[in-house]
């Protein structure tokens, strides 16, 4: 089954089994403790793809719809993470994402005659990309390659490479320099 990217969306009984399927799968995964690799398994059985052995997840990890998602080489998500991934989720090679962040592809029309609608837009994490705890990316947004996302942003637009963006919504604060180190 396809995932409805970028689409109106109504409900099906085959994308509802893949969601009961997907939340059971990540009831297991989070309910002890697992290994790397034993977590790296059941994200190849909840995305239905093949997973990187480099990737690193700290549980619980909660995704609604498995098959939207994709992990690059050599990423890292921190626990307590929530995937909204109807609508397809990218995480490039190398990205980092902070505990507690949500990405959200879902989203529904403000008008009251169709707000049952759900809507969906990817949303693309970029390559070595830094996403800081608590950040929550909404849909449709792509985070630039090498861009930080400092902690407790709500990203609405994109971000373009290199850059470092903060707050609500997040906007532009700098590009980012190679010649020192910050935390944020």
């Amino acid at each position: 089954m396809n995932t409805p990217t970028g689409k109106d969306y109504v409900g099906s009984d085959e994308l509802y089994a893949d969601v009961q399927r997907t939340m059971q799968l990540c009831a297991e995964m989070n309910s002890v403790w697992h290994t790397e690799a034993e977590v790296r398994g059941y994200l190849r059985e909840i995305t239905r793809s093949e997973v990187p052995d480099t990737v690193r997840v700290f549980t619980p990890l909660n995704i609604n719809y498995g098959p939207g998602v994709r992990f690059g080489d050599d990423c890292f998500l921190n626990f307590g993470c929530t995937l909204l991934a109807l609508g397809g989720i990218t995480i490039g090679d190398g990205a980092f994402i902070g505990p507690h962040c949500v990405l959200a592809t879902e989203y529904h029309p403000e008008d009251p005659a169709t707000r049952h609608t759900l809507l969906t837009k990817p949303i693309v994490i970029g390559r070595n990309a830094w996403l800081g705890a608590n950040v929550t990316v909404l849909a449709g947004v792509t985070i630039g390659d090498n861009a930080i996302v400092a902690a407790g942003s709500v990203v609405t637009k994109d971000v373009p490479d290199n850059m470092v963006v903060a707050g609500t919504p997040a906007k532009v604060i700098r590009e980012i320099n190679q010649k020192t180190a910050h935390i944020y």
